[in-house]
């Protein structure tokens, strides 16, 4: 078994494992990667499904472009189709498959960020929290704060209210939950022992559950992360692509962080940061509604409060071609935790947070 990589730059990890024979045959592939796919337009049709198609594909020949033209309503988000090809031939070349040589691609062959989803409308920054602000409001959106639950049974409870939603069967919300015990939570479409040293996880006490949506690894802790899910209808995102539609779900929070004077900003498609570095990342899943239904959308962030570095340090794995197009080349470095930042108590700061989102789009808050 061999793996390679290829990080889009300013977009996400793709990562290719290939099985060899020992005369030096492909006879098995598998991709994975923090990348995300939008598959609203397919409700018949299952991402991770695809994705074994395409290490099937890539392992026959086949590439990524030609595998994903079958899949048109298919979207990866964050890496474009070469991406996939140049992942594979570096892991042909590690494990000396036969004709399998790589093509010479070098980081400027694929596309910076694999162009989104959806029909965008062309909105400056002031345009598009206007709108949020708008949407906002007109969702009449409960906040809620949940009791402590196991990583398992949160990741479950947040794909069956996103379902429920889209069945009608919910209102929209905002839920800031909280976890009972440490565990890493890794994307949909990770390879758990690429991106966690399951040894280091189990002899600490960590629990290790995937996520239905993708995105990269997250390390939690109780009391040292802060969580929220957000569950809309499809109409609040509707008209702007996947990149947008990341803003329009976190505007509330910018403004909540930015009223205690921190100086925060979006970064790349899911991330939140300030001066300081990373505060938080965010992911997001969409559902195809039923019986003319318009569906809904799940969009989770976990925000750093005041993470154990080094223990984080030694759980998660990442690789030097994850951080290729980082300033900074530690992910333990590109966490800045907000304890830091604000001086306020966790409790402090996410009463703040509920009564910011509670008020915003009322109380203050410019829309028009």
């Amino acid at each position: 078994m061999a793996r390679g990589e290829y990080k889009t730059p300013g977009g996400k990890l793709v990562g290719v494992n290939v099985d060899v024979t020992t005369d030096g045959r492909v006879i098995d592939c598998h991709v994975d990667g923090d990348f995300f796919v939008d598959e609203s337009g397919a409700a018949d049709v299952d991402a991770a499904a695809v994705m074994s198609e395409l290490g099937r594909g890539l392992a026959q020949g086949s590439s990524a472009a030609v595998v994903l033209s079958r899949h048109p309503r298919i979207h990866v988000i964050g890496a474009a189709p070469s991406a996939f090809d140049i992942a594979f031939a570096r892991a042909c070349s590690a494990s000396h498959v036969v004709g399998r040589e790589p093509d010479g691609s070098d980081a400027g062959t694929a596309r910076p960020v694999a162009v989104p989803s959806g029909v965008g409308v062309d909105v400056d920054d002031h345009a598009l929290r206007r709108m949020a602000i708008n949407r906002w409001r007109a969702s009449h959106i409960d906040v809620v704060r949940d009791r402590p639950r196991t990583p398992r049974d949160q990741m479950r409870y947040d794909e069956d209210f996103a379902r429920r939603l889209a069945a009608g069967l919910e209102r929209p919300t905002l839920r800031i939950w909280e976890w009972s015990v440490p565990a890493v939570i890794i994307g949909r479409f990770q390879s758990l022992p690429d991106e966690v040293d399951v040894a280091t996880a189990r002899a600490e006490g960590i629990e290790m559950v995937r996520r239905c949506t993708g995105g990269g690894a997250m390390f939690v802790e109780p009391g040292n992360t802060i969580t929220y899910s957000l569950y809309v209808p499809m109409g609040f995102v509707q008209g702007v692509d996947i990149a947008r539609s990341y803003r329009l779900c976190d505007q509330w929070l910018v403004d909540a962080l930015g009223a205690l004077g921190m100086d925060v900003r979006f970064s790349g498609l899911n991330d939140i940061a300030s001066r300081h570095g990373k505060i938080g990342g965010a992911a997001q899943r969409r559902f195809p509604g039923r019986d003319g239904r318009p569906g809904a959308v799940l969009h989770h962030v976990t925000l750093a409060y005041d993470i154990d570095a080094e223990k984080m340090a030694r759980v998660l794995r990442v690789s030097r071609e994850k951080m290729s197009d980082k300033a900074v080349r530690s992910a333990v470095k590109r966490v800045d935790p907000l304890r830091s930042q604000t001086g306020m108590s966790r409790e402090t700061l996410v009463r703040h947070l509920i009564e910011a989102a509670t008020s915003w789009g009322y109380n203050g808050a410019e829309s028009k």
